[in-house]
């Protein structure tokens, strides 16, 4: 098998994890916002911090060394300014998710603590929800518009 194609398609496939996992586990999170069931808000915050380690993580590791490799075989030039905006885009993207993996973090402490104490859940709790719903906005927009220039690599 050509090595170019199986690292581009490494690329691809932990792009598309990247993605996908994080817009369904956004999905499942947002969607607990709705229930008054403590249970399924643990349930969905458990399991997207889950998600967050055994997918996102690697794909977000994966992303960056895999397209290294693929601009240095590939013959592009570092500085052309369809790669200069992805790495700009994948930065801010990355500046949104690690406040966002950490507010995941905290809100399934919350409600963990929550379900043992039986308690209503804290004013805290609703506000990092809602920085937490904010900054995913400019990391899902900033992922299709890299999508994008993968695909078109205009010049």
């Amino acid at each position: 098998m050509d090595v170019y194609l199986f690292v581009k398609t490494i690329h691809i496939i932990s792009a598309t994890i990247l993605f996908g996992t994080g817009i369904g586990i956004a999905f499942f999170m947002f969607r607990s916002w709705f229930t008054d069931n403590i249970q399924e808000k643990f349930y969905a915050a458990r399991n997207t911090v889950l998600a967050d380690y055994l997918f996102t993580t690697p794909a977000v590791i994966i992303q960056p060394l895999s397209g290294i490799w693929l601009i240095i075989e590939g013959g592009y030039d570092w500085t052309d300014w369809w790669l200069m905006m992805t790495y700009g885009i994948y930065i801010l993207a990355g500046l949104c998710w690690l406040p966002v993996v950490w507010i995941q973090i905290q809100l399934k402490n919350i409600v963990a603590k929550a379900v043992e104490s039986r308690e209503p859940l804290p004013e805290n709790y609703h506000k990092l929800f809602k920085i937490w719903f904010i900054l995913g906005w400019p990391a899902f927009a900033g992922l299709v518009f890299v999508f994008y220039l993968m695909v078109v690599k205009p010049v």
